[in-house]
């Protein structure tokens, strides 16, 4: 009896358990029974994804997305080799199991995701083609995030690409205090797609180099030796080898794939999408706080925090990107003293020359409308530098610059007291391409 209740309390455990950590149970036809973990960006519901504020702010409301639609196994390797990739989209029971769950129970959260791309999708298509990479590498950030800058996992990694604080910064992301750049769209955007490159260099298989991305190399190079197969090893080759979250995590990935291009025959209707505001930038000179800006500039808080979401504490450190909605640059550029509270008639560091306006554009910054490219604006700060004597002789004397990995002309510019306009003339440079190892004159 006491055996007989103890199993049974067991069972109920496992239950719960299992129910509690999201998991997606497989039965092949040999009977064997599979359980994986679903990647997190799989776990948030349509009214969590809604209150993100840019999903609120430029979504429309929901439609009735309760028509399920399914098809057969034929049907879908069919679906899945017609979209045009090097990746290897394999139909198995696995995937056929993810694409049932987007296509079923997540239908709500898909419709959400599928507008919510109007808004990144152009960030990460620029950041993948930039290190000539697969476009459908872009579908990553909707298992990692659910499209959610914002977006922090029980592992602590943060961001729409879902980076640990190493790796972050191992790829040029600041994490500090009040910074955290894994939060920043474009510039997680781009050491992701670095990442992703030197992933692909060091496996030669997209299979591997996405799960990976999830488990990191290390475990990737011990699958691989286990396997004993280290000449041609693939994803599938190496798949009993890889801890369960990770063989579950490229099936995931084909399923969201498939999904994000075959919404409409399963009977989603994506939300709509409104434009989202325009914005520029500029370069604060103090630290000041997003109330601070908010008071003086006809913006709220939440949509500083929206469009600024790299910054933790709604602080800017000095010397910091600010970016602003279009019309709120000059609002803020004619308020500066007071925003910093700063007595005008005492600072000598607020000049006309450091208030002007450029059309310098950053060679990262990506579009932030559904379709078309935008130009963003940065403010040029030429006459004012808080770095050190001995860095401002190197300054002087310095002609040229080697280009680093991820560098952009504006931020070679700020680096070196210029201009993107300046160094544009110097170079005979007519676009904002530049290449890692080129010789860049500054001066």
């Amino acid at each position: 009896m006491n055996k007989r209740f103890l199993l049974t309390c067991v069972s109920a455990m496992f239950t719960l358990w299992a129910s509690s950590q999201e998991v997606i149970t497989v039965v092949e036809d040999s009977g064997k029974t599979e359980v994986f973990d679903m990647p997190e960006g799989m776990l948030v519901s349509e009214e969590e994804l809604m209150k993100d504020y840019t999903n609120s702010t430029n979504l429309t409301e929901g439609v009735d997305n309760s028509r399920t639609l399914s098809y057969s196994d034929s049907i879908l390797v069919s679906r899945l080799s017609r979209i045009p990739t090097t990746i290897e989209m394999p139909l198995n029971d696995v995937t056929r199991k993810f694409i049932d769950t987007y296509s079923t129970r997540m239908r709500g959260s898909v419709s959400v995701m599928l507008g919510a791309a109007n808004f990144y999708n152009p960030i990460f298509e620029e950041a993948l083609e930039r290190y000539g990479l697969p476009l459908e590498l872009k579908y990553l950030p909707v298992i990692e995030s659910a499209l959610r800058p914002s977006a922090t996992s029980h592992a602590g990694a943060a961001g729409l690409w879902q980076f640990m604080i190493t790796t972050g910064k191992r790829y040029g992301l600041e994490v500090n205090t009040l910074v955290d750049e894994r939060r920043d769209p474009v510039k997680s955007s781009d050491a992701a797609a670095r990442y992703l490159r030197d992933l692909y260099d060091m496996f030669g298989d997209w299979g591997l180099a996405i799960a990976a991305y999830n488990c990191g190399e290390g475990g990737i190079q011990k699958a691989i030796a286990r396997s004993g197969n280290q000449e041609g090893a693939d994803f599938w080759t190496v798949y009993n080898r890889l801890p369960r979250e990770t063989r579950g995590y490229v099936p995931a990935f084909i399923a969201a794939t498939y999904i994000m291009n075959y919404y409409c025959e399963h009977g989603i209707t994506p939300r709509e999408a409104t434009l989202p505001m325009e914005s520029d930038t500029v370069v604060v000179q103090r630290e000041v706080n997003f109330s601070q800006i908010a008071s003086k500039c006809n913006v709220t808080v939440d949509e500083l925090r929206a469009i600024n979401p790299q910054y933790r504490k709604d602080v800017i450190p000095a010397d910091y990107v600010l970016r602003l909605p279009a019309g709120a640059v000059e609002e803020f550029l004619l308020k500066e003293d007071s925003i910093y509270g700063v007595n005008p008639a005492n600072s000598m560091a607020l000049t006309g020359t450091r208030r002007a306006i450029t059309d310098d554009v950053e060679a990262a910054q990506p579009v932030e409308t559904q379709a078309r490219q935008t130009t963003s604006r940065y403010t040029s700060r030429n006459t004012r530098s808080t770095r050190s004597r001995s860095r401002s002789r190197s300054r002087q004397t310095s002609q040229s610059v080697s280009v680093k990995s991820g560098d952009t002309l504006s931020a070679i510019a700020k680096r070196n007291g210029t201009t993107v306009a300046k160094i544009r003339q110097l170079n005979g440079i007519k676009g904002d391409v530049i290449r890692p190892g080129q010789k860049v004159r500054v001066k």
